[in-house]
C-alpha cells in the first residue's frame, strides 16, 4: 500500500517511523508481532492513543504494511485513525512516536489525549 492508498482509509505511518518500529521489533526476537495503533476512552480530552506491539488479529482488524512493518487497526478505532500519520522523532527537545490525526478537533496540554 502506498500513501495515497491508506491516507483516506487508514494510518500512515512514515519511514522514520517503520525504521524505529523494525528496529524494535528486531529487538523483540519475534517474527510474530505487529504494530497495533488505538485509540481508547481515557485522557483529559476523552480519547487516548495506545501503540503496542500485539500477536491478535481481532474481527475486524484493518492491516497496512509499510516495507515490512505491519500495522494493525482495530474496527472501533479506524474511524477516528484515517488520515492519521504516525511519525518518529529524535531530537535533544523529544524523542518518541508523534501522530498528526486530522480527526481530532482538539487535544490537552499534555499531547496525550485527543477529542
Amino acid at each position: 500500500m502506498t500513501v495515497q492508498d491508506t491516507t483516506a482509509t487508514g494510518v500512515v505511518l512514515s519511514e522514520t517511523a517503520a525504521g524505529k518500529v523494525k528496529a524494535l521489533l528486531d529487538q523483540e526476537g519475534r517474527d510474530d508481532l505487529r504494530l497495533r495503533i488505538a485509540v481508547q476512552p481515557g485522557g483529559c480530552s476523552g480519547l487516548r492513543y495506545q501503540l503496542f506491539f500485539d500477536e491478535r488479529f481481532l474481527d475486524g482488524d484493518q492491516t497496512f504494511d509499510f516495507g515490512g512493518v505491519e500495522v494493525i487497526v482495530d474496527r472501533m478505532s479506524g474511524p477516528y485513525l484515517g488520515g492519521a500519520v504516525i511519525d518518529f522523532v529524535d531530537t535533544i527537545e523529544k524523542q518518541g512516536f508523534t501522530i498528526d490525526n486530522p480527526n481530532a478537533t482538539g487535544s490537552c496540554a499534555c499531547g496525550d489525549s485527543f477529542s
